[in-house]
Formats: structure tokens, C-alpha cells, sequence
């Protein structure tokens, strides 16, 4: 039992003959890390300082609870712009917009990135000053974060500044917000409209129209006719902006069809109360062109609210820091270079040198000298 406990001892590997071997090559385990981190050290200072600027941003903020107040008050069409109520927080979106080709292609082009990155095409010059620009959002905080290397310290600082004022440019150009998308949708129906109410005008004007040509009684169901047609042209926009948001199964969706068809049903009524043979025309015409102004009076007041919100939300994007030429470098980190080279060298010395002696020592025992024969010859070695 004895024998086997010392013939275990003798094959293993024991703490105390990896400590003597290493105390036996001390000196090359204190000189090479240190001759390898000063090395380092001095490789370093052939490296062109990088200088790093930062600025942070709250990006715009969306104000759907004030626009949904003020468009419950204007009547049929209020809820045109229900489907965009779902929008969220616009803090990737800047960001994406940010890292966009229009952005970075503008900045290239400003501070002329191709000779300075020395790029002969240009996605190498957008693929370098991705590298150097880190943009990020604050989860916590909500602030947009743009960090720019450069070697210059003002180049820095303009990177980094320059993404803002790309940003402000690009949104004010794009409908990004809720105020935004009304307003664009709203502007479009209102010159679709203005120009469908001129239309009906001249044709109107066309069949002798007068201020006194009509009646009371044919001139009110005319009006109440041109209404009510808005009304159903309101609830119909109003239902496919739904079915964009919704599923058909939805409850509010089923509601507004319900609403649809109840009005279709009355305006199918009034239609098919016959006129007057001689006034029948012009009474059809005069409820086009008084269904064309109703329908330009409720997109008029949409508009101006839109435009209302938009002027309040505005592309406020509130800058907290500004970026400033920096004072010292960021790169290289010069101590950490040296020390973590050094590290590096003594970790592979410590564990290099134990398997160098085992190799050693295991070549010089016979028993093991057909395995190391089939090894060499496996490896094509003589």
C-alpha cells in the first residue's frame, strides 16, 4: 500500500516541484514581463494620440395627451389620427436616424473624411466613421449620447456636435412625431379637398346660380344632405385608419363599422327622396359644393391643430452638454498597455516553462519512447 501511494506521488504532478522549477528560472520570469511591458510602453508613444468628445441630448417628446384633448372638441373628425396615438418613445428612432446614410454622408462631405481617413472609396470612409462615433440611448434617463474619436481634439468635438445639428435638419424634414403625421395627412386633404370644392364651385356657378335662386326648404335639405355626406366620408377615413392600427375583430373597429353602415343607411334615404324635376339639378350640384366646403371646414380646423401641436413639440431637441475640444487623450492608455503586455508575458512564461521541463523529462524516459516515435511519425517528424 505504501509502494502505491509513493508510485502515485512520483507520476503526479506535485505544487511543490512546479514552484521549484519555476524559483529556477526566476530571473527570466522578472526580466521578460518587464523588457515586454517597456516595450510596450515605448510602442506606445509611436501611436497617434485619439482624442474623444462627448455630447448628450433629450431627444423630442411626444405630447399625444394634449392633442387628443384638443381634436375631441372638433367634432366628426377627430379621430382621424387615432391610429398613430400607439407611437413610442422616438429615442431609437433618432438614433437610427443618426447613424443614417444621409447623415454620415453629409458629415464626410462638411469636414472632408475622405482624405482624412484617407479612404479612396466612399463606405470605407462611412464604415470608419462608424467606428469612431458611438451613439447610444440612456435607458434610465432617456438622454442620447454621441461619443466621437478623433486625433485632433476639435475634429472631436465637431463630430460629435455635428450629428445634432444633422438630426435637427433631418427631422424637421421628416414627419417623425404625432403632430407631425397629422399634419402632413391633414395638408394633403386639405388640398385634395380645396381643389375638389373649386371644382364644384365652377360647376355650380355654371347652372345660373343666384343667392335667391333657392327656396328655404330645398337649400336646408341641401345643406343637411352635404353633412351629413362629410360625416360618412369622416367615418370612412376614420375606419381605414383603424384597420391599419386594429384587428378586424377589434371592438372599436366593429363599432365604427357599425357607425358607417348606420350612416350610409341614412344618406341612402335622403338620396332616394325624390326633387323637383326642374330644381333637381342644381339642388345635386349645390349639395356637392356644400358637401366639398363642409368637408374643407372640418380638414381646415384638423390642420391648424396639427400644426398648433407641432409648433409646441417642435424638434425640441434640448441639448444637456455640448461637446468641447478635450483636454487629454483617450487612446492609447499607455500604463494599461505596459501592464497588461507584462501580464500577458508572465502568464504564458508560468505556464510555458512546467510543460517545456515535463516535455523534456518525459522524452528522456524509455518506457515512453514508442509513444513519442509514434507521435513523430504521426507528425511526419524523423
Amino acid at each position: 500500500m505504501a509502494q502505491t501511494d509513493t508510485q502515485g506521488d512520483e507520476d503526479g504532478i506535485d505544487l511543490l516541484d512546479l514552484l521549484t522549477i519555476l524559483a529556477g528560472r526566476w530571473r527570466l520570469l522578472v526580466i521578460a514581463p518587464i523588457a515586454v511591458g517597456a516595450i510596450a510602453l515605448g510602442a506606445t508613444y509611436l501611436i497617434a494620440p485619439t482624442y474623444t468628445a462627448k455630447t448628450s441630448f433629450l431627444p423630442p417628446q411626444q405630447q399625444q395627451s394634449s392633442a387628443a384633448s384638443a381634436l375631441a372638441s372638433l367634432g366628426a373628425l377627430s379621430g382621424l389620427a387615432g391610429g398613430a396615438a400607439g407611437i413610442k418613445s422616438p429615442g431609437d428612432q433618432y438614433v437610427a436616424l443618426m447613424q443614417s446614410v444621409n447623415v454620415e454622408d453629409r458629415i464626410i462631405d462638411q469636414f472632408k473624411l475622405m482624405d482624412v481617413y484617407e479612404a479612396k472609396y466612399r463606405f470605407q470612409a462611412r464604415k470608419t466613421l462608424e467606428n469612431n462615433v458611438r451613439i447610444a440611448l440612456g435607458k434610465k434617463d432617456g438622454l442620447i449620447t454621441v461619443e466621437a474619436d478623433a486625433t485632433s481634439p476639435q475634429l472631436a468635438a465637431d463630430l460629435a456636435n455635428q450629428h445634432v445639428v444633422e438630426l435637427r435638419r433631418l427631422s424637421s424634414e421628416l414627419a417623425l412625431t404625432e403632430a407631425q403625421q397629422r399634419r402632413v395627412f391633414f395638408e394633403n386633404q386639405l388640398q385634395r379637398t380645396k381643389l375638389q370644392l373649386t371644382e364644384a364651385q365652377t360647376i355650380l356657378q355654371g347652372s345660373g346660380f343666384n343667392a335667391g335662386a333657392l327656396k328655404a326648404e330645398p337649400k336646408a335639405a341641401a345643406e343637411g344632405y352635404a353633412r351629413l355626406k362629410a360625416e360618412v366620408t369622416s367615418a370612412e377615413v376614420r375606419l381605414q385608419t383603424l384597420r391599419r392600427a386594429l384587428a378586424d375583430s377589434a371592438p372599436e373597429l366593429q363599432q365604427q363599422l357599425g357607425l358607417l353602415a348606420a350612416l350610409r343607411a341614412q344618406l341612402a334615404k335622403l338620396e332616394s327622396s325624390a326633387n323637383s324635376p326642374d330644381d333637381s339639378d342644381y339642388v345635386s350640384r349645390y349639395r356637392e359644393f356644400k358637401y366639398q366646403e363642409s368637408l374643407f371646414e372640418l380638414f381646415s380646423r384638423q390642420y391648424e391643430v396639427a400644426r398648433l401641436d407641432e409648433s409646441r413639440e417642435g424638434a425640441l431637441i434640448q441639448v444637456v452638454d455640448v461637446a468641447t475640444p478635450p483636454e487629454y487623450k483617450s487612446k492609447p492608455k499607455r500604463a494599461s498597455t505596459a501592464l497588461a503586455s507584462a501580464f500577458a508575458v508572465l502568464l504564458l512564461l508560468v505556464i510555458g516553462i512546467p510543460v517545456r521541463h515535463f516535455w523534456r523529462e518525459a522524452k528522456k524516459d524509455p518506457s515512453k519512447a514508442e509513444k513519442f516515435g509514434r507521435l513523430n511519425a504521426a507528425l511526419g517528424l524523423k
